[in-house]
């Protein structure tokens, strides 16, 4: 088993869809109600609620999250905070060496979800 993909359920699709395009530097492909952003691990898919209620009930609802974090590993975290730099407003946590060895930075999206950018091997202490 794998997992194949992430969902957030957001009240604006194309913002949300926008953000996470700037962050991750992919396209996403959809619709005004889902849309998906394709990375080499998984996909990233954005919802509306009305989307997602379709099909889940109206279970899930927009920026309710407080217990999950988006992972994404990337080259060099150093490089990646000088590139956003200008576009996150606040970093909850700049890049800092983990005492397990792997680099981070943690910051949100417009949604308030938890998103982590880390390296298994870094470049700067």
């Amino acid at each position: 088993m794998r997992l194949a993909q992430a969902r957030i359920v957001t009240t604006d699709v194309g913002r949300l869809a926008q953000f996470y395009e700037r962050i991750l530097n992919v396209q996403s492909a959809g619709s005004e109600e889902y849309v998906e952003l394709r990375t080499l691990g998984a996909t990233l898919a954005i919802s509306s609620r009305r989307a997602a209620s379709v099909c889940g009930a109206c279970a899930a609802a927009p920026a309710q999250n407080r217990s999950v974090i988006l992972d994404f590993e990337v080259q060099d975290v150093d490089a990646a905070r000088r590139r956003l730099a200008d576009f996150i407003e606040s970093f909850v946590l700049e890049p800092t060496t983990q005492p397990w060895g792997s680099r981070a930075m943690l910051f949100h999206d417009p949604d308030g979800n938890l998103i982590n950018f880390y390296s298994s091997t870094h470049v700067h202490d």
